[in-house]
């Protein structure tokens, strides 16, 4: 059963805090009950399959499936087969008929991912498909008509690869509906806090484990690194604390050496004091969302008092109950969230 959009905002809460990603959301949100093509460019492990599912849910089609290809995944020989299906006999092997995905996604929603890797030959087929939402099964003679949407995701712009010849210059122009850009995780360090909550209490409830305690130290060392492999290398990267550590405390340490190496001067790895030398005095960022300056300035003061909220709202000139309402909002519970570890010593 479709979830429902209540359900659906729980779920994708975590990816919604940087300005870049509250402003595609918004665009999401505009274009999901429009029948346009959407692309979303970005590179590998930013979201993108999550974001086309956003899209598909908030759709009329919502309670049709929704059906992912991954084109880069999908032998040449066979791809022809994997997205319009075959007929029995039509090839050695094809010992009985199969319906392909596009005919799979009828009255909902086809998402190719790595849509560039897709063979010439086959983005023929598709060209013709998208012309009259009618295919043929390999070794078929009858056309079958399929109503769906379509949805791409590439790791690079199109234009370059219709421009080295690797992708059809007319079908890129079919396709051309509305294309977005998924910023990488090291350019939306807003959300990372959010995300590690969201992937502890989902992973260790799945693992059946207590949630990791990590020091602020070690978050800090998780806002440094630059996370080549976006969200998927930090979801990565909390199961597996999820499943080593069982509730443990992380500290810088613990992480594996990329990140621990990452980690800023002022967060030591030894004992890791909740607070480092001079952080009364804290800089801010032109170019930081202003959540994120407040988040950091509720972080610092929280660290200076020991945690203690009622201190901290004091220290800052603010009432406990604002204090509180921001701190629920912006801070982390360390108790029971945040992230790290690969060389993790259980």
């Amino acid at each position: 059963m479709p979830r429902s959009k209540r359900q659906l905002d729980v779920v994708l809460q975590p990816v919604l805090r940087s300005a870049a990603m509250r402003n595609l959301d918004r665009i999401i949100r505009k274009v999901a009950d429009k029948d346009v093509i959407v692309t979303f460019i970005g590179e590998s492990g930013t979201g993108k399959e999550v974001l086309a599912r956003r899209i598909h849910d908030r759709s009329a089609r919502c309670r049709g499936p929704f059906i992912p290809i991954n084109c880069a995944a999908i032998p040449e020989a066979l791809f022809e087969s994997e997205l319009f299906g075959h007929e029995k006999g039509a090839f050695t092997g094809a010992n009985d008929r199969a319906r392909g995905k596009v005919e799979a996604a009828a009255g909902g929603t086809l998402f190719l991912d790595e849509l560039g890797e897709m063979p010439i030959g086959v983005q023929a087929k598709l060209l013709r498909f998208l012309e009259n939402r009618k295919f043929m099964r390999v070794g078929g003679t009858t056309k079958i008509a399929v109503d769906v949407r379509l949805v791409t995701a590439t790791l690079r712009p199109l234009e370059a690869e219709v421009k080295t010849g690797r992708f059809r210059a007319d079908l890129f122009y079919r396709i051309q509906g509305i294309s977005l850009n998924v910023p990488p995780l090291r350019d939306r360090q807003a959300d990372l806090p959010i995300l590690v909550r969201q992937f502890v209490e989902t992973l260790s409830v799945q693992h059946g484990t207590k949630p990791p305690r990590f020091t602020r130290a070690a978050m800090a060392a998780l806002r440094n690194y630059p996370w080549p492999g976006n969200v998927r290398e930090l979801r990565n990267l909390v199961e597996l604390v999820c499943l080593l550590r069982d509730g443990k405390q992380i500290r810088t340490r613990d992480l594996p050496p990329p990140i621990r190496e990452a980690a800023p001067q002022t967060a030591p790895t030894r004992g890791e004091p909740r607070i480092a030398p001079g952080a009364e005095i804290l800089e801010i960022r032109l170019d930081e969302p202003l959540e994120g300056t407040i988040d950091r300035i509720l972080r610092a003061a929280l660290d200076l008092e020991g945690g203690n909220r009622s201190r901290a709202a004091r220290r800052l000139g603010i009432s406990v109950r604002t204090m509180q309402r921001y701190a629920s909002r912006a801070v982390p519970d360390t108790r029971r969230v945040d992230p790290s570890a690969s060389t993790i010593t259980p």
